[in-house]
């Protein structure tokens, strides 16, 4: 949901501008046709084993395998093409594609990429997917279960997302509000039953067990039953803290920064939470008239670093924003600890309670200057 790492630097770099990759992105369908017509050349059993659905399969993958080895170069690390094709092994494995196929389509893609990309960008694109070849064995075929038995509140944990999974909205709502009024604090609820439950669909997606309908299901259930719990969230006792909580332009995956803005909210800040793909001018119009102290931005995959470091910088450029200080989640930030200094954030943290602890530490810094 949120970066690892807790650091806070001395000054605000000056974000640099993305690496350019407008050559792969512009010309990603080509490639993507090129690339697959090049693998049913070197593997021609897959026409008879999978016919033309297979064929749309295989350019699908292809896309999203050229898309994301884009994101990666724009932002400058090798680390998140390599962490993409990990989780492809798994989606792909499960769905009855082996390793070895994706292998032998990472190597073509090496050498569609070698012969029409100039310069540096070929040179480096190349490297990304030496690292990501090289690193392919060694990666899991499968993912443990986010709800280890040793875990806090597992029982309730289990309970809410077979709740889920059935169907059954209205079990799983009992089951919080019932915790909640025998004791279990909301903030108990987010972290050890809406979090790891969360990550759990998205597991369960990823190695074909449950259907795209249950994962959006499980999501807008739990984004339903959170709501029911905001009496108890916005009776807390408030400071003098603002925070803006957005997802960044083009992003529709909430959830996890509205976890965040609600943590916030219990821990005495007044915030205001923009919710999915807000444009950047309603971002920065709100943190002005708000005089927000914190900003947080989630961005949930590569393909949003973009935006998110767009927005940074017409933030940083605008005299009336000087004050705030900028927090950044999301996956790739957790893949690339270091990523959120070249997006040129002022930090970061790994779930919602760190976040607090770091807004709070920023703001008591800039008080003692």
């Amino acid at each position: 949901m949120w970066l690892p790492e807790m650091t806070v630097p001395a000054t605000i770099p000056k974000p640099p501008k993305p690496a350019p990759s407008e050559d792969l992105r512009l010309h990603l369908e080509s490639l993507a046709e090129e690339l697959v017509s090049m693998q049913l050349l070197a593997l021609p059993e897959l026409n008879a084993r999978y016919g033309s659905v297979g064929r749309e399969k295989c350019l699908q993958d292809a896309r999203h395998h050229l898309a994301c080895l884009a994101d990666a170069l724009n932002a400058g690390d090798s680390a998140l093409f390599a962490s993409y094709i990990a989780w492809a092994k798994i989606e792909l494995g499960n769905r009855g594609i082996p390793a070895e196929d994706l292998a032998i389509q990472l190597d073509l893609t090496r050498t569609l990429i070698s012969g029409r990309l100039d310069g540096q960008l070929s040179v480096t694109a190349v490297e990304y997917i030496n690292a990501a070849l090289a690193g392919l064995p060694s990666f899991p075929g499968d993912l443990p279960s986010y709800l280890p038995p040793d875990s806090p509140h597992v029982l309730l944990a289990n309970q809410y997302l077979e709740s889920l999974l059935k169907g059954d909205r209205s079990t799983a709502s009992r089951l919080i509000l019932d915790a909640v009024q025998t004791g279990v604090t909301v903030k108990e609820i987010y972290l050890h039953v809406f979090q790891p439950t969360q990550y759990e669909v998205g597991r369960l997606w990823q190695i074909n067990r449950i259907s795209v309908a249950q994962e959006h299901y499980c999501t807008a259930a739990t984004q339903l039953i959170m709501s029911q719990l905001y009496p108890q969230i916005f009776a807390t006792q408030k400071g003098g803290g603002t925070m803006v909580a957005t997802c960044v332009e083009g992003d529709l995956h909430e959830i996890g920064v509205r976890m965040v803005a609600d943590f916030f909210e219990l821990d005495g800040w007044h915030t205001f939470y923009l919710g999915a793909s807000a444009p950047a001018q309603l971002v920065i119009d709100t943190v002005i008239q708000r005089r927000a102290q914190i900003l947080g931005i989630s961005a949930t995959i590569s393909s949003h670093l973009d935006a998110v470091g767009e927005l940074i910088r017409k933030i940083r450029a605008n005299p009336a924003c000087w004050a705030v200080k900028i927090l950044v989640g999301g996956h790739p930030f957790l893949v690339s600890p270091e990523l959120w200094r070249k997006l040129g954030a002022d930090g970061c943290a790994r779930d919602a309670q760190e976040a607090i602890t770091l807004a709070n530490s920023l703001i008591s810094e800039e008080g003692g200057k």
